[in-house]
């Protein structure tokens, strides 16, 4: 990695990563205070659609972590960034929470389920029969299919929740149609939040906690790819993987001095 260029901006993976279920992990709130003295942009990313940016600072913010407004890149805004290149002004059935929402309402979309341009599904806890029927129907009635996210279970203290990709799987074998997905680890989403923050990819580090998600979309992206072992990836399973991050760390207390 002697060739690259040295690192100006930064986008980081929320969970796993500065937090564990609802805990922040060990040096995440250094490494925020050393990004935000630095003056340098960075953008801390969620596959979660469920949330606003809003939302996610409040709910940070009660955890000790300092992460303003503008510097959180979801899913749900990655994914209405992305209908808004490709069908400015256009119509969307939703199955999501207020972070999907709100998003979409932002970019001046009609959320309706008369003949909509786009069936856009998104994470939430209650996932209804109805809701996945409605957005079978319209699909095969000629929507475009859309999903923030292929993850297929979320975290609880419970244990593992079914999530977006396991109902797009369930709406796919209904239609036989596959989505399209917006969020990580297609690398749109490092793009667009990139581009949001005036950043380029070349001079741009991804800091994850997931093989196949974050330092996938990171790398695709040309981006440095940091893996950290606070999360779901274990330094055994690294090796499974035909590619590799930059630098493996113990954790984000391990990277404050590179900021």
């Amino acid at each position: 990695m002697a060739d690259r260029k040295p690192i100006e901006s930064w986008l980081t993976d929320m969970d796993g990563v500065l937090i564990h279920e609802g805990v922040p992990i060990p040096g995440a709130d250094a490494f925020l205070k050393k990004l935000r003295e630095s003056g340098k942009p960075f953008l801390v990313l969620t596959n979660n659609s469920m949330y606003t940016p809003r939302d996610l600072h409040a709910r940070l913010r009660r955890m000790g972590l300092d992460v303003p407004i503008e510097s959180i890149w979801t899913s749900a805004l990655a994914t209405a960034q992305f209908l808004d290149d490709q069908r400015p002004g256009g119509s969307a059935y939703v199955i999501g929470e207020a972070g999907l929402t709100t998003a979409l309402h932002d970019i001046g979309y009609i959320l309706t389920d008369h003949e909509p341009d786009y069936v856009v599904l998104g994470e939430t806890r209650t996932y209804s029969f109805e809701a996945m029927t409605k957005a079978v129907r319209l699909i095969l009635g000629g929507a475009r299919f859309i999903c923030t996210n292929p993850d297929e279970t979320g975290p609880s203290t419970e244990g593992p929740l079914p999530a977006t990709g396991a109902v797009a799987a369930l709406i796919t074998q209904a239609t036989g149609k596959k989505p399209y997905f917006a969020g990580k680890p297609n690398p749109l989403m490092m793009r667009t939040g990139l581009n949001a923050i005036g950043a380029h990819s070349e001079s741009s580090a991804m800091i994850g906690d997931r093989m196949d998600t974050d330092v996938l979309a990171g790398m695709e992206a040309g981006m440095q790819t940091f893996l950290v072992l606070t999360g779901l990836t274990r330094p055994e399973q690294v090796e499974d993987f035909p590619y590799r991050p930059s630098q493996v760390v113990d954790s984000i207390a391990d990277l404050v001095d590179r900021v």
